[in-house]
This record gives C-alpha cells, sequence and structure tokens, in this order.
C-alpha cells in the first residue's frame, strides 16, 4: 500500500519578507507567468533546435541549442525570486501551461526562416512579460526584481537581435 501523502501547509514555505503579503503577490504571479513562458520558449527553442534542417543546418542548430541554454539558466532564477518573495511558484508541467502565453509549436515541420521569426517573436513577447514583471516590482517596492528583471530582458532583447539578423535576406 502506498503511503498517504501529507498535505504541506503553504505556510511552512512562507519565506520572511518585509514586503506586503499583496504586493509580493502581484510581483509572484508576474514571475511566475515570466517563468511559464520562459519555459515554453525554451522547450520551442530546443523543439527547433532538434528539428531544423536546410543548408544553414549547423548555424541554426548550434544557435537555438545556445539560445536554448540561456533561456533555462534563467528559470531557475525566476523560481527562486518567487520564493524570496514569500510566495510559492510553478509546480507541474501542467501548472506551466497554465499560466504560459507563449505557444507551443506542435507543427511537424516549421521551416528554419519560420523558426528563426517564431522565436524572435517569442522572445520580444518575453520582452514585454518581463517589462510587466518589472512594473509589478517597482509598484510593490521590490528594487531586487525590479534590478535583476532588466538583465532578463536584455538577454531576450539580445536573442531577438541575433535572430531578427539572421533571418535578414543577404
Amino acid at each position: 500500500m502506498a503511503p498517504k501523502k501529507q498535505k504541506a501547509s503553504v505556510s511552512k514555505l512562507k519565506t520572511p519578507t518585509d514586503l506586503p503579503d499583496n504586493a509580493t503577490l502581484s510581483v509572484a504571479q508576474a514571475l511566475n507567468q515570466a517563468l511559464a513562458d520562459s519555459y515554453a520558449l525554451y522547450l520551442k527553442t530546443k523543439n527547433f533546435h532538434w528539428h531544423v534542417s536546410g543548408p544553414h543546418f549547423r548555424d541554426y542548430h548550434l544557435l537555438f541549442d545556445e539560445q536554448a541554454a540561456e533561456i533555462l539558466a534563467v528559470t531557475d532564477a525566476i523560481a527562486e525570486r518567487v520564493r524570496k518573495t514569500g510566495n510559492t511558484t510553478l509546480r507541474s508541467i501542467g501548472d506551466i501551461a497554465r499560466h504560459q502565453t507563449i505557444k507551443d509549436s506542435d507543427a511537424e515541420f516549421v521551416t528554419p526562416q519560420d523558426m528563426l521569426v517564431e522565436l524572435r517573436e517569442d522572445n520580444l513577447s518575453l520582452v514585454q512579460t518581463f517589462r510587466a514583471v518589472k512594473s509589478a516590482a517597482a509598484e510593490a517596492g521590490d528594487n531586487a526584481t525590479e534590478g535583476v528583471v532588466d538583465d532578463w530582458t536584455d538577454q531576450a532583447e539580445q536573442r531577438a537581435w541575433f535572430l531578427f539578423e539572421t533571418s535578414r535576406s543577404a
């Protein structure tokens, strides 16, 4: 017989903070959307990395892998920022799906050009999500989140720029 799962009290996960609960909740909600979108973008970028083909295969394959690694690296920092504000973060693929705004790509085939365009648009969408995080953090007086999100925004803007330049016709 399987052991009974004990319900953990969310209050046991309540990290102390000097920020008001209602303020940190809005920051956590914005961060959780950013986390969900980051995971969605990470998986899409890896999907395109695995399925890219054509004359620029090597260049695109390496670019997508490099960008996916950068996106994945940010996810831990986002989740830890949620916890530092005294809140809880995403727990499952289903939870990610409920929060993400970046659409999945289930297409059997996507041209390399369309991959570049789609990833560029998704990175720009992530920039908007990060700006919403910054706004929520500023309103909450959460200067730590407000400061760190600038780096995440810059990284997403750089990925979008690289994808744009790579997709341009000669």
